[in-house]
C-alpha cells in the first residue's frame, strides 16, 4: 500500500518541477510547484459540459483511462515494498490496462466526430503502437535474465555487479524516460504547449473534455509520469535497503526525472511530424540491445 501513496504524493508535485525547471531554463520565474495539481482540484470542482453530438462513450471515456492508470500503479512494487497486487506476468497485465485506458481516450476523441481530435487520436494510437514493442522487449529481457515474470521478482533479482549489467540499466532508464515522454505526448514527440491542432497530439484530442473530466485527465497525465519514475527508481532501489532510505532515493528519482524532463523540453526542438515514427520505433531498436546484452551475460550469445 506504501508504494501507491508514495506515487500519489509525488504526483502533486513532479508536473510542478518540470514546469519550474523549464521556467528556470528560460530564464522565467515560473509557477509555484503545486499550481498544476491547483489547477487541475479547481477543474475537479466544475460540471462537465458536453457536447450534444457526443454519445456515452465520450463521457465514459476520461473515467476509464484514469482507472486503467490506478490499476496500473496497483502492480507497482518499490524496493523493499511490494505492490498491492502482483502476479505471473503481471507486467504484461500493466501494459495492456494501460493499452485499454488509451483506447478508450482515443474513441472518446473520434467520438466527438471532430476531423482534429480524430487527427490527434489516429497519431496517439500510432505512436502507443510503436512504443509498445521496446517495452516489452526491455521487461521480457529482464524477465529472462530473472528467470521470474513479475514486477516483484524481476526488480529483487536484478543484480548490477558488471560494466554489463550497469550499461544494460542506462540504456534501460533512457527507454524508459523515452516511453514515458511519448507515453505523456511530451516534446520532441508532441509540444504540450502549442496551440496548432494540425501539430497537436494529445491535446487536440481532449479539446471537447471539460471541468471534472478534464481534471481526471490531467492528473492521469501526472500519475503517469510518476509510473514511469517508479519504474526508473526500482533500478536503484535494492530489496535490502532500509525502508526510510528506500522512500528517500524514490523522492530523490522522480525529482531528477522531472527536472530531466524539463530540460529535455527546454533544450530539445519537437520533431517534425513525419520523423515521429521512426523516432519512436528507434527506442525497440535500443530494446533489442538489451536483450542480446542479457544473452550475453547469460552466456547464451558470444561475440
Amino acid at each position: 500500500m506504501l508504494p501507491i501513496l508514495l506515487i500519489f504524493i509525488a504526483s502533486i508535485f513532479f508536473v510542478g518541477i518540470l514546469n519550474q525547471t523549464k521556467a528556470v531554463s528560460s530564464g522565467r520565474r515560473g509557477a509555484s510547484l503545486v499550481q498544476p495539481i491547483n489547477d487541475i482540484l479547481r477543474l475537479l470542482k466544475k460540471s462537465t459540459v458536453y457536447s450534444t453530438d457526443t454519445s456515452f462513450i465520450f463521457k465514459l471515456a476520461p473515467s476509464v483511462y484514469f482507472a486503467a492508470i490506478v490499476c496500473a500503479i496497483l502492480l507497482l512494487p518499490l524496493g523493499p515494498f511490494s505492490g498491492l497486487l502482483s502476479f505471473e506476468g503481471d507486467f504484461i497485465f500493466f501494459a495492456y490496462i494501460l493499452a485499454l485506458g488509451k483506447f478508450f481516450a482515443i474513441i472518446g476523441a473520434l467520438d466527438t466526430g471532430s476531423s482534429f481530435e480524430g487527427m490527434g487520436a489516429n497519431r496517439e494510437a500510432l505512436y502507443s503502437m510503436l512504443a509498445e514493442p521496446a517495452f516489452f522487449v526491455l521487461l521480457g529481457s529482464f524477465a529472462m535474465l530473472t528467470g521470474h515474470t513479475t514486477f516483484q521478482d524481476i526488480y529483487q533479482n536484478i543484480h548490477f555487479g558488471t560494466y554489463e549489467s550497469y550499461l544494460l540499466a542506462a540504456i534501460a532508464t533512457y527507454l524508459l524516460v523515452q516511453i514515458a515522454m511519448v507515453e505523456n505526448s511530451r516534446l520532441p514527440f508532441d509540444d504540450p504547449k502549442t496551440h496548432l491542432e494540425l501539430t497537436m497530439v494529445h491535446e487536440v484530442m481532449i479539446l471537447d473534455n471539460s471541468g471534472f473530466d478534464l481534471g481526471m485527465i490531467l492528473y492521469g497525465n501526472s500519475l503517469k509520469f510518476v509510473m514511469y519514475g517508479t519504474l526508473i527508481a526500482n533500478f536503484f532501489l535494492p530489496p535490502t535497503l532500509p525502508a526510510p532510505l528506500a522512500i528517500l532515493v524514490f523522492f530523490v528519482v522522480q525529482a531528477a526525472f522531472a527536472v530531466l524532463a524539463g530540460l529535455l523540453e527546454s533544450f530539445r526542438a519537437r520533431n517534425r511530424m513525419k520523423s515521429n515514427p521512426q523516432g519512436v520505433f528507434v527506442l525497440t531498436s535500443l530494446a533489442i540491445l538489451i536483450f542480446f546484452g542479457v544473452l550475453i551475460m547469460m552466456n547464451k550469445f558470444s561475440l
